[in-house]
């Protein structure tokens, strides 16, 4: 049974921990269709770029009509990662991102499919009980056929999610003699009654070799801040 603290990123009780996000997993979030409204009025109010909002210039110009501010493209990726992974994973904030890239325009009524890969993961050194997911985020546009056409959005990411609570073995619990059983002395008490059972997974031992709770990856500049 899951523990009452162990909550998805919507907040609802979780279901998937750091345990099952395992490198070579891909993760489905669906299918988003741009709409027109909702595109033109993000860039309005966030990225009022001509190109975004000017229906007639963006005509004219080499771009052919309005294209999508990337901001709302990647604000699609966020809620389809939400509604399809958080929201039931036991998913903690994010230290950040190594990557976002924006690699074509995107128009109004265009079918995105959205997916998510898991590239590594390994216990946080930095937040202990915790574990570092990276991840890849990619969307591509569908054809009339639902066959992808092309790639429009990549972003490489990572995530921290919580490990799967450790529960209390029932049938231990029940042998455990109770107080005063075996004299005020414990002399009786059986082998390993001292042992804690069903206790919180204890913090990465490799955090004591890092001071400063950080740690680096080879694909990563060396003077790289990392967080995990």
């Amino acid at each position: 049974m899951t523990a009452p603290d162990a909550r998805s990123g919507t907040g609802r009780p979780a279901e998937l921990f750091f345990e099952d996000l395992v490198p070579g997993l891909t993760v489905d979030l669906g299918v988003v269709t741009v709409d027109a409204d909702e595109m033109v009025a993000f860039a309005r109010r966030f990225d009022p770029q001509w190109y975004h909002v000017d229906p007639d210039l963006a005509t004219a110009s080499r771009h052919g009509g309005l294209i999508a501010s990337g901001f709302y493209t990647v604000s699609l990726f966020m809620r389809a990662y939400v509604d399809h992974l958080l929201s039931r994973a036991a998913a903690d904030a994010s230290p950040g991102l190594e990557e976002l890239r924006w690699l074509a325009p995107v128009r109004a009524g265009d079918r995105l499919a959205v997916r998510v890969d898991v590239m590594g993961a390994r216990p946080s050194t930095a937040r202990p009980g915790l574990g570092t997911v990276s991840l890849t985020g990619t969307m591509l546009r569908l054809g009339p056929d639902d066959r992808p056409e092309q790639e429009v959005l990549r972003t490489r990411f990572r995530g921290w999610f919580a490990v799967r609570p450790v529960e209390a073995d029932a049938a231990e619990a029940e042998a455990a003699p109770t107080d005063g059983a075996d004299g005020p002395d414990g002399a009786d008490r059986p082998d390993g009654a001292d042992r804690p059972d069903g206790g919180p997974i204890a913090a990465d031992p490799s955090a004591a070799e890092s001071p400063d709770g950080e740690s680096t990856e080879i694909s990563e500049p060396p003077e790289a801040h990392r967080n995990d």
